[in-house]
């Protein structure tokens, strides 16, 4: 019900914002303006097509399986939405609070797979078809290595809890570390917390990890350059070309949301979920006062501003590597999986046992 009460308005949001940033991002990056008319820069030419979207006729083909056509978008929705109860948000914003969280998150986003196959074969459309048997090939295929990723972090952090994860990478998890030791001067310069208790810091193997589960991450959302399911020269728009209205945006916004899905769980995996990145330096509390006392209204804001962040830095860099980067092939894309990333992840497994095995 939380999730429900307080994420769902966040995502709309999220979504419209987004959508905003990534027409100005593009434009930046393709040396134009973008919308400019509606608002002061054209803040608001978001809202006015969303406005547009709901007002449009919901059409649905004639020879459409019509009960599946109408309820895809939604089993494609509520499988990303789903994913977001069981989010650590902050100290005291355990979500669902499951032992396994990781586990129900990464089995509960794979079934959007399902919805995207409804929509296209309930279309009678063939470029819909030839769309979903895109995207399930695609998402089933790098489904592998994301989960073979986010195995090396659990083999680490010895949970599947994703609050536990996150505790640990915190100002009172692990040793000190010691910036500089000069007794002599009797400055102390002892490390508590901050970005060196992150994951990837905590053990550097879990950097190469962090980009295998960014690239998975990419190809789960359709995001450039593995948005062969959607690639609009081909396919016209994909699983989703005959959609319209309401119901398209309720797809769109299904993306969005995985894409801000994806970058918390990566943030919350690999980078200190709501910790702070500032550490506590001798009597310099950096970290103590960008965290709160724990159990407060302080710590809960803290925690929700420094994880936010952070996903939204992760948004902004895919919304970036999109309109960078070329589309792949399909025999390209399915040899980097294939090929290259599931076994470098499975290498990767070995190296995260053997060190637990070694040095624990």
């Amino acid at each position: 019900m939380t999730t429900l009460i307080f994420i769902l308005p966040f995502l709309v949001l999220y979504a419209v914002l987004a959508i905003y940033a990534e027409r100005k991002i593009s434009a930046f990056i393709q040396d134009r303006l973008g919308p400019m008319e509606v608002g002061y820069y054209g803040i608001a030419q978001t809202i006015a097509d969303l406005l547009k979207l709901l007002q449009k006729e919901d059409i649905v083909p004639a020879k459409a399986e019509k009960g599946l056509f109408r309820i895809a978008p939604l089993l494609i929705f509520v499988s990303v939405f789903a994913g977001f109860a069981v989010l650590p948000l902050a100290p005291n914003w355990h979500g669902a609070a499951l032992s396994t969280g990781i586990f129900f998150l990464l089995a509960i986003i794979s079934l959007d797979v399902i919805g995207i196959i409804i929509a296209g074969w309930s279309s009678n459309n063939k470029y819909s078809v030839l769309g979903t048997m895109r995207s399930a090939a695609q998402i089933i295929s790098y489904e592998i290595p994301m989960g073979l990723s986010v195995l090396c972090v659990c083999i680490v952090c010895e949970t599947l809890d994703l609050q536990e994860i996150s505790v640990q990478q915190g100002i009172l998890s692990g040793s000190p570390r010691y910036l500089l030791d000069i007794p002599a001067l009797g400055i102390d310069t002892t490390l508590y917390g901050g970005f060196l208790s992150w994951n990837i810091f905590r053990m550097p193997v879990l950097i190469l990890t962090w980009v295998i589960f960014f690239i998975a991450s990419l190809a789960e959302c359709n995001r450039a350059p593995f948005d062969l399911p959607e690639a609009e020269s081909e396919l016209v728009a994909g699983f989703q070309t005959e959609y319209s209205g309401f119901r398209w945006a309720v797809i769109m916004l299904g993306e969005y949301a995985m894409m801000l899905l994806v970058s918390i769980l990566g943030a919350v995996l690999f980078f200190g979920s709501w910790n702070t990145p500032l550490p506590d330096i001798g009597s310099v509390r950096l970290a103590t006062w960008t965290t709160g006392a724990p159990g407060t209204l302080a710590s809960t804001l803290w925690g929700i501003f420094w994880l936010l962040s952070k996903s939204l830095f992760f948004v902004a860099v895919q919304i970036w590597i999109r309109w960078t980067y070329p589309r792949l092939r399909v025999d390209q894309l399915m040899n980097l999986s294939w090929k290259y990333l599931t076994p470098l992840a499975l290498i990767l497994i070995i190296l995260c046992a053997f060190w637990k095995i070694i040095f624990i």
